[in-house]
């Protein structure tokens, strides 16, 4: 048996102005066939997962195409066009499959086709046929669409965030997979969409709310005829019909049981939408509450989340520290290749004054401007070895600098947007957690897998920004409605 291998994976943010183009899929992530196995099959991401499921299982992988581009704006029609002709030409090459193990974010946007996800994942099905068996998995943040279930199979999203368990969850599609082939299941899917948009502060998957229906779901796992369900969060900064929670019960061969028991996993979900709403921490409460804290303290810039497609660049925790020296030591990261380059003309142990952050646009805040020394340059790149949020082992933000400002302000800015994931990205710059009492992360719930440990306290900050997590501040116009919390009366 021969099971084929793709990936495509992007979150698109539709606030952001700019596009994710084709060049952003070559920086991060463009492979094809062997090269796809060389980078993934000791990851813990899903692709990882899934050559290791399907090695347990005697089946042959056949990696054919994987693509990812870091979260960022919608993608450009021409882009993402490119991307299917690359993965139609890899699909050509690959020849006879037996099944196809697909990885789509879930949260892909393009300028021509909104549900993007459901539209690649059509055009397999209708390539290889109703019979043809295809298994997927998803982000926690995929916006699910009718389309998307329709052309799978089944589909098994994360159940962690941060995203631990990508790697599980390919293994876990890998042997559904194995046991489909060989005739001994036919996995039945139905999906639910309650009109709920869940807030991303409330999306830690180890506390209430989400673990209570995390509890549920996963006691739904010992019944008879479930192979798989799952609580998918969705991903509110994406404006289009899609945007918005859903859940996902596969049975064994009954469409109706798979019916009752989704609407009965989604009717226990929507009964606690309450405990959903978002409860916001502003850049004052936050000052307060970490003058009364013992350090390292994690602020979690909620409206830069890089995770979420933001610049990276926001200035606004950066400003309200300065303002409070007694909060000092602090550290903080931006993106800003401009202050790179001067940090690197200027040399190390040299004095410099620059204007670091907010050059993207007006929402994250203004420049800091300051005299820096040049404390440290790197070229970026660093490793991580334990299970973190995206799966991946190696990154790369580009040349770095490491710049200090009277001692008590650490700042380092990189080339290149990188999202938090790793504490490898601190210490890869010769930087203790642990001397500061005040750490900035720009996310809100992936980088806690990597600071957790080193923070005695973690607060999540309502700062300003493309991704805030106060949805009021956003506009959308393709979203369902009525859809709670926009419509508090809203019915299902």
């Amino acid at each position: 048996m021969r099971i084929g291998i793709i990936a495509l994976m992007q979150e698109s943010n539709t606030f952001i102005t700019a596009p994710t183009t084709f060049a952003h899929f070559e920086q991060d992530l463009l492979l094809e066939g062997d090269a796809v196995r060389t980078r993934f099959a000791d990851a813990h991401h899903e692709v990882g997962g899934f050559f290791a499921g399907l090695a347990a299982e005697r089946l042959d992988a056949v990696p054919i195409f994987a693509a990812r581009a870091l979260p960022y704006g919608i993608v450009a029609a021409d882009a993402f066009d490119a991307l299917l002709a690359r993965m139609d030409a890899a699909i050509d090459r690959a020849g006879p499959l037996d099944g196809l193990l697909v990885a789509p974010h879930g949260a892909t946007v393009c300028a021509a086709h909104p549900d993007a996800d459901g539209y690649w994942l059509t055009r397999l099905r209708q390539r290889f046929g109703k019979k043809f068996p295809i298994i997927g998995t998803l982000d926690l943040h995929a916006n699910v669409s009718p389309a998307m279930t329709s052309a799978c199979d089944a589909l098994i999203a994360y159940r962690t965030n941060p995203h631990l368990d990508q790697r599980q969850r390919g293994i876990d599609a890998a042997k559904l997979m194995a046991r489909t082939v060989r005739g001994e299941v036919k996995p039945t899917m139905a999906a639910a969409f309650p009109p709920l948009a869940v807030n991303i502060e409330r999306q830690l998957s180890a506390e209430s709310p989400c673990k209570d229906v995390y509890d549920f779901a996963d006691a739904m796992l010992q019944r008879r005829g479930v192979l798989s369900n799952s609580v998918v969060l969705g991903f509110p900064y994406a404006d289009v019909a899609e945007m918005g929670s859903s859940a996902i019960v596969v049975t064994d061969n009954d469409f109706s049981q798979a019916e009752v028991l989704v609407k009965e996993l989604s009717g226990f979900w929507w009964d606690r939408r309450e405990e959903f709403v978002g409860k916001m921490t502003s850049i004052d409460e936050a000052m307060q509450q970490a003058a009364n804290l013992d350090g390292p303290i994690t602020l979690l810039d909620m409206g830069d989340n890089v995770g979420g497609g933001s610049p990276g660049d926001g200035t606004a925790l950066l400003h309200a520290l300065h303002a409070h020296l007694e909060l000092m030591p602090a550290f903080v990261c931006l993106a800003d290749p401009e202050a790179v380059a001067l940090a690197q003309a200027a040399t190390e142990r040299n004095i410099v004054k620059l204007r670091v952050g907010g050059k993207t646009d007006k929402l994250h805040g203004e420049p800091f401007e300051a005299l820096f020394q040049v404390k440290r340059l790197t070229d970026g790149k660093f490793s991580e070895t334990q299970p973190r949020h995206g799966g991946f082992l190696h990154f790369d933000q580009g040349p770095t600098a490491v710049l200090e400002s009277g001692k008590f302000l650490t700042v380092m800015v990189t080339t290149r947007r990188m999202v938090p994931f790793s504490i490898k990205q601190m210490t890869s710059g010769g930087l203790d957690p642990a001397n500061f009492r005040i750490l900035v992360a720009k996310g809100v719930h992936a980088p806690v897998a990597a600071y957790a440990p080193v923070s005695k306290h973690l607060i999540r900050v309502d700062t300003p920004g493309v991704t805030s997590a106060d949805l009021s501040r956003l506009t959308f116009h393709h979203r369902r409605r009525p859809m709670f919390p926009f419509e508090r009366d809203a019915k299902w």
